[in-house]
């Protein structure tokens, strides 16, 4: 059974096909420049070395058309035909209160994720515009829709709701939505089987330590909370993403400064973190390089990350009453070992009053969007 995880953004999509027998990467690869004189796909068959070929790809369908041409090249493809293909996995950010578990894909889930695009205004317009590409090219192949917001629907009210009038959440359906639902849920899963353990029996805490980081609650498999919120803007301190702040303080700087709604979005999303913090980058990497020369404002932004993180699993503990493990994840969370360190050694005490591990695992979105999207299909055509 083969199944291919399409991943559509506002100016390149991304791609890789599954065997699920034995959940191997068969290719994988990326359309970028879609829109521009310079679009290129590159193209991984296996463990094999990384070709670059030109394209023409002015709009997403025709960028799903050489992808799903290099599929089948007889050069570099893996399959004979598309017919090979058993489904179609589309990773889509925010499915609202709606879509609380992966999706067969139809024209109604279309236009009810269109009704979401002012929720991920920079996400689901171009997920969209990929799924519309490949039903328009393999109409024949099921398709699903697998949202990052759904792991997260799991979350009691007192986890998601804000102290704010009711009326906004009943109308504007303002509230905690939660993001990386996707990788929280693979980690976890992932973590149990380390742990030799049923994960319905588990206390874990999940953390995504990427550009954009947060953190999950997991208790019995389910999420109960998690870092950011109605936006992917709240939480933990990121590459360039404030995280968590006084709301008075936004007004306070917005009318001090003369800012308006647009150039406020822009600083907090764009300007702040540790970039904003340490002034040299939204890299951990070059802030810990930059840090190992004493420079202030760069130590300053390193203290302020493992804080919260340290924080955030403190009050996580406490909401479970427990804790079994904690788990890195992403691009930080799996490659810094200063980051592990750190956290380890401060709250060495903390972990060991409860026996829990911090357990390093590589994160694989692609994959779990493709076991929940076989999963799905199974169950349609029984």
């Amino acid at each position: 059974m083969k199944i291919l995880v399409i991943n559509s953004g506002s100016s390149s999509i991304k791609y890789q096909l599954f065997d699920m027998k034995s959940s191997r990467s068969l290719c994988k690869g990326v359309v970028d420049r879609i829109g521009s004189r310079r679009s290129s796909l590159t193209h991984q068959k296996g463990n094999k070395k990384p070709v670059q070929i030109e394209v023409k790809a002015p709009e997403h369908q025709r960028a799903m058309e050489d992808i799903f041409a290099i599929l089948t090249d007889p050069k570099f493809g893996v399959i004979k035909s598309h017919r090979e293909i058993f489904g179609i996995g589309h990773r889509v950010v925010h499915g609202a209160e709606v879509f609380t578990e992966p999706t067969i894909i139809d024209k109604r889930v279309i236009r009810t994720i269109e009704r979401f695009n002012e929720l991920a205004p920079l996400h689901n317009p171009p997920a969209l515009l990929g799924i519309k590409a490949s039903r328009n090219f393999v109409s024949n192949i099921p398709q699903v829709a697998v949202f990052d917001t759904a792991f997260h629907e799991t979350m009691p009210p007192k986890a998601y709701i804000y102290g704010i009038p009711y009326s906004f959440y009943k109308q504007l359906k303002v509230r905690r939505y939660g993001f990386h639902g996707t990788s929280h849920k693979f980690v976890a899963h992932q973590a149990a089987k380390k742990l030799r353990r049923d994960i319905r029996g588990l206390k874990i805490i999940t953390c995504h330590l990427g550009n954009g980081c947060s953190i999950a609650a997991v208790h019995n498999g389910r999420s109960v909370d998690t870092s950011m919120g109605f936006t992917p803007l709240e939480g933990l301190l990121m590459g360039t993403r404030c995280g968590d702040i006084d709301p008075a303080a936004v007004l306070y700087m917005m009318e001090k400064k003369g800012l308006n709604t647009t150039q406020m979005n822009d600083l907090l999303n764009k300007k702040s973190g540790l970039l904003g913090i340490s002034g040299v980058s939204n890299d951990m990497r070059d802030v810990l390089k930059s840090a190992r020369k004493s420079d202030k404002r760069s130590k300053a932004a390193i203290e302020l990350f493992i804080y919260r993180i340290e924080k955030y699993i403190g009050a996580y503990t406490a909401a479970m009453d427990g804790l079994d493990a904690v788990v890195l994840t992403a691009g930080i969370g799996e490659h810094s070992h200063y980051i592990k360190k750190r956290i380890s050694e401060g709250m060495n005490q903390f972990l060991k009053r409860f026996k829990a591990r911090i357990l390093v695992i590589p994160t694989d979105e692609e994959l779990m969007i493709a076991r929940d999207t076989a999963s799905v299909i199974r169950a349609l055509k029984r």
